[in-house]
């Protein structure tokens, strides 16, 4: 299946030998989180730090916001935007938030599967004769450039159980290049293990697993060769499609090989293990918590988090579900909308916070290195068009502090690709895009 995105990865430096034995000695505990934040790169002198390394995250709030209350004027642009109710927590950020209205994706006509093609920009029904299709997310195109030199590529976080959050099959947001989904980590206490706690199997048995599944893989494929003979060009297709995925399972096993004897890096303060009755508010705070250490670290550059809805609004106290709340009228329905918005803005705020207070090597903070997009596929109830959309952090080299209203229909993905290329990532489209929005990065 062929992907509507082409990608010349970025030049990232070599993973060298030297610099895994160093990780590996046992002088090197305490300096290895500093070291992982400057990206692996080796320097000469303290004075000559490199440039830290970009990073991306995509949070999906779901089921769209109340639009009497969250988004601007569409008349009143620029920088001296008047700031809505829904957003007043974000105030002391307004110099480095960007609001974009009248994105849209061309072929999202149905609510509840708009999630899904939120970071894609695909037409569901692009391949004939099937009622579903996808293509890569735009995280996932950051990840092949961003995640070479990462224990991660990239980190996908979700939330555990049914949440009517309008969506589709699987709970991530992030698809592969054969429009598949990737697979997430659905609550804070298995994101805080994968992120930060070391198997305690020992090295030579987790060295026999993964030699195992290396063996199993190379029968698959031999089987495959085998049964491709005689096979029409619809199955052929199928088939290439199915060892597309087995070849990024053979990807993945190589890099778990590669950091099978490297500690996962902690920072400090080392953030703790969660508790497992968080749910709604207390689960996204953690969540943007553990996200920003991991990128501290260098962990991973890219994550994606699609955030539950029901549980948030229960632990503000509302009786009520998400989708009902999404039909909102002037009313209980209504106040229940405009509180999830002020409590999603004030956990906005809090993780901009996080990522400002973490210094990078050469003195900048992780914030001027991050991109981070917050949004929905729905505008409000059902509607979708103008997408929700805020863009923060200075990893895209974006002007900020404006309120910026597009053309109406504008694709969404002229964003992804913006912010991909802002961030050196070459690509010459993504999705449904029609160019970049060149004036994200001209005031």
């Amino acid at each position: 299946m062929k992907s509507s995105t082409k990608l010349t990865k970025m030049k990232t430096p070599a993973l060298s030998s030297s610099r895994r034995s160093f990780l590996r000695s046992g002088s090197a505990l305490i300096a290895l989180p500093f070291l992982e934040s400057l990206g692996f790169r080796r320097f000469a002198s303290a004075a000559a730090a490199p440039t830290p390394p970009k990073r991306f995250a995509f949070l999906g709030m779901g089921f769209g916001v109340t639009s009497e209350t969250w988004y601007p004027d569409q008349k009143d642009t620029g920088a001296d935007y008047t700031l809505p109710e829904g957003l007043a927590p974000l105030a002391k950020h307004r110099q480095d938030l960007t609001i974009i209205q009248n994105l849209a994706n061309q072929f999202n006509n149905e609510a509840h599967w708009g999630s899904t093609f939120w970071l894609t920009g695909a037409n569901r029904y692009a391949e004939p004769g099937q009622s579903f299709h996808n293509t890569v997310s735009v995280d996932q195109v950051a990840a092949e450039a961003l995640g070479n030199d990462t224990r991660y590529s990239s980190v996908q976080l979700s939330y555990k159980g049914t949440d009517n959050s309008g969506h589709g099959p699987g709970l991530s947001l992030a698809w592969n290049r054969q429009g598949k989904p990737v697979s997430a980590l659905n609550t804070p206490v298995a994101a805080f293990h994968r992120l930060f706690s070391d198997d305690t199997t020992p090295l030579e048995q987790r060295q026999a697993d993964l030699l195992k599944q290396r063996s199993i893989l190379d029968t698959v494929l031999e089987d495959a060769k085998t049964t491709r003979r005689g096979l029409t060009k619809t199955d052929k297709d199928k088939l290439d499609e199915y060892l597309q995925s087995i070849r990024e399972i053979e990807e993945r096993l190589a890099k778990e090989k590669e950091w099978l004897e490297v500690p996962k890096p902690l920072p400090d303060p080392a953030p703790v293990e969660p508790d497992k009755s968080l749910q709604g508010a207390e689960e996204i705070k953690v969540m943007y918590d553990l996200m920003a250490a991991a990128m501290q670290v260098d962990t991973t550059r890219v994550f994606t988090y699609r955030q539950p809805l029901d549980s948030f609004i229960r632990s503000l106290g509302a009786t009520i579900t998400a989708h009902n709340m999404s039909h909102y009228q002037p009313g209980n329905r209504m106040d229940v909308s405009q509180m999830r918005d002020l409590e999603q803005s004030k956990l906005f705020a809090h993780f901009i916070d996080r990522l400002k207070s973490i210094k990078e090597a050469d003195g900048s903070s992780l914030f001027d290195h991050t991109t981070v997009a917050l949004g929905s596929n729905i505008h409000s109830i059902h509607y979708l068009t103008n997408c929700p959309t805020i863009i923060t952090g200075g990893g895209a080299g974006i002007q900020h502090g404006r309120h910026l209203v597009m053309p109406p229909k504008t694709p969404l993905c002229n964003l992804w690709l913006s912010l991909l290329k802002g961030s050196g990532i070459e690509a010459d489209s993504h999705g449904d895009s029609s160019g970049q929005i060149r004036e994200l990065f001209v005031s």
